[in-house]
Formats: C-alpha cells, structure tokens, sequence
C-alpha cells in the first residue's frame, strides 16, 4: 500500500531536536562557506572562463564545481531564517524575549565582523591598499572609519563601499536587516496592544520601502525558512530521495543556465524553485535515527566541524586571498594561476587549504567564544539573571 507525504504545523520549531535535520544544516552551512571560499579564490587568481579560447577539461571541472557561490548564499539566507526565525518565534511572548534575541544577533555578529574588519584593514596596510595617515571619513573609501562603522551596522552596498574591498559583506547588510525586519512583523502578527502592533507595521512597511529593492525582495526567502521550521512532513525514503534528487537537479541546471552573479530580480524565480526543495527535505527530516551508529557519528563530526566556522571562513577568506597575492607577488614573481598548467591546480588547493586552516585559527581565536560573550551580556544587562545554557545547533 503507497503511503502519500503527510505535512503538519508544529507549534514550534524543534531546533537541534532532530539528529538528521541537524547534520544537513550543519553539513549545508559547511558546504555552502566552502564553496564561496573556493569560487572567490579562483575568481582572484584564474581568469575567468569565458576569457579562454581553449580551456582544459580540468579547468572546465573546476570552473563547474566551485561555481555555485550564488547558490550557496540563498542556502545560508534559508538556514539563517530557519535558526534565527524559528528561535525568535519559540521564545516570543516569553519574559524579555525580544532583549534576549537582540543579544544573541548582537553577539553573533560581531564577535566575528568586528575582528574581520580589524583584519582586512591590517591586510591593507600591509599590502599597501590602505593609506596610512590622518583618519578618513570619506564614506566613498573603502578604507574610511565611515566604511567601518557603516560595516558593523549593515550599511555596506547602500551607503558605504564593502570594508576594505572584503565583497562578501554584501550579504552580512541583507541579514543585519532581515534581524530588524523580523521581529517588526512578527510583533505585527502577534505583538499584543493595537498602537504597538501598528507601530511594527509601520516601521516594516517604511523598511521594506526605503530599503534597497533586493534586500527586501530576497527577505522572501529569509521568511521561507523560518517558516518551515515550523513544518513537519512526515514521509518515505523515496520520497526524500527525490526531494534530494530535485534539489540537485535544480542547483546544477541554474548553475549552467540561470542567473549566477549578483541578486537580481532575475534571478529571484530560480533562487525560489531552488528553495522549495530544500526547505521540503529538512521538514521531513524529523523522523528517529541511531545517533550511535558509526556512519551517521562520523559524518556529524565532520558536518559540526565546518559548520562551526562557516562564519569566520566567509567573512576573512577575500583579505587572507589579497594577502596571498600580495606574497606571491613579492616571493614567486606573479599573484595568478595558469588554467593551463598542472601543477598550478595543486597551487590552488593549497592555498584553499590555507584558507581553510586560516580561518579555524581565526575562529579559535574570536567566533569560538561567541556563547560565552552571549552569556555573559545576558548575566549582566537581564534581570532576572539568566541560566547560562550550551546550545547543541545556534542560530546562524
């Protein structure tokens, strides 16, 4: 007898309570970091495919598979809504719910952006793209104290350039608005009073206007995420397989067809198709599994362990790259690859493995102690003091 997909409303979002759910959003925000790290390094030190006439069969391959950086960022929008939206949505209408959320967005976010900063302006001075001298505040600069104030506030790509030509932190902006823009509705849904429910609104409705177009067009799919993890379906191994199936099959024909560059409207219908799946597949993942067994151990060591400085890889692979061009200027004659040659594909990936190993260290030394910052702001600004707790999946 064929049993069809059954789907349910839970009334709150079982975070970190289901072991396979938890191992695919720890292996997709692994992934997603690594696959940005790769395809930005080999933007910066290949040319670019379609400036070559002949390019090898392994350039091809490479060029494919570290071609999904677009892809990896919708990825990371849905995972963010799924941990941020489902987390605010279980604690809302419970004491200093919305300070506690603040906090844990707070602390998330600049315990790893503050230090990158530092970082990527340190990497300037040393290769010489930023000036040394008087403090500038020319917000145009991207070495300006404005840019860095702009950064840490989510500015960059409205009002100031990306700091220090770090160009990823286009999307830490989409995300610091999206942590605004969805309290504001969920106290417009929920919020309890007439005047303040109409105030959140008010306040959504002028961000969503006065924003720009593709942070609030994309905060589409940030909303996607945080509802499903309200979601429960409740199916089969077949089924799930051809959700798997869907879900490749759909990132792999937009990688060689749709739009991969920058968030466009073009490219929001395809980023849409791409979520639906994946979104589908982690609500169904919510069925008991054998957190004992060898294989499914061993594949979650490896998943938590990329996963936990998915962050910090993200934000300081563009300066460790220009730091690594700098010295290969400076020590081998030349700061770019050759398609052509072999031996250069083993130079890319031990510089890849550089990036990787660098950013771990960089994670050891700031995103690692996030939690206990976090703990230690809500033991001394809410009252009453609160329980210092471990979380096994924190929110992205």
């Amino acid at each position: 007898m064929v049993s069809f997909p059954s789907i349910h409303w839970q009334p709150r979002a079982p975070l970190g309570d289901n072991a396979l759910q938890s191992l695919l959003i720890s292996a997709l925000r692994g992934l997603a970091a690594l696959q940005v790290a790769a395809a930005n390094l080999r933007a910066e030190v290949y040319p670019g495919l379609r400036t070559l006439e002949d390019p090898t069969l392994a350039y091809l391959g490479l060029a494919f598979f570290t071609g999904f950086a677009h892809q990896a960022v919708v990825v990371f929008f849905l995972i963010s809504g799924w941990l941020v939206g489902g987390s605010l949505m279980n604690r809302f209408g419970k004491p200093q719910a919305l300070a506690h959320y603040a906090i844990d967005r707070f602390t998330r976010l600049w315990t790893v952006l503050l230090p990158t900063l530092l970082l990527t302006l340190g990497v300037g001075l040393a290769v010489g793209a930023a000036a040394t001298g008087p403090m500038d505040f020319d917000p145009a600069n991207a070495f300006s104290a404005a840019a860095f104030a702009g950064n840490l506030v989510g500015l960059q790509t409205m009002t100031v350039p990306e700091f220090g030509g770090n160009y990823p932190l286009w999307s830490l902006a989409y995300e610091s608005w999206y942590y605004i823009q969805f309290p504001l509705l969920v106290l417009a849904i929920a919020g309890g009073g007439v005047l303040r429910r109409a105030a959140a609104a008010a306040a959504l409705v002028l961000l969503l206007a006065t924003l720009r177009e593709m942070i609030s067009l994309y905060f589409t799919i940030w909303l996607l995420g945080a509802a499903f993890s309200r979601i429960r379906i409740d199916c089969g191994h077949l089924a799930r397989g051809a959700l798997v199936a869907l879900s490749l099959a759909l990132f792999v024909y937009y990688r060689l067809r749709g739009n991969n560059d920058d968030l466009a409207p073009g490219s929001f219908v395809q980023d849409i198709l791409c979520s639906i799946p994946v979104l589908l597949l982690l609500a169904s993942l919510q069925h008991p599994v054998d957190t004992a067994a060898p294989a499914y151990a061993r594949a979650n060591r490896v998943a938590v362990f990329f996963s936990e400085f998915s962050f910090s890889l993200y934000v300081v692979h563009i300066p460790l790259i220009e730091l690594m061009r700098f010295l290969g200027r400076r020590h081998l004659g030349r700061d770019h690859l050759d398609p052509h040659a072999a031996t250069d594909f083993l130079w890319y990936f031990t510089l890849l493995g550089a990036l990787v190993l660098s950013a771990y260290v960089f994670y050891l030394l700031f995103e690692r102690h996030t939690i206990r910052l976090r703990n230690t702001m809500k033991h001394r600004l809410l009252s009453p003091r609160v329980k210092r707790v471990q979380v096994a999946l924190s929110p992205d």
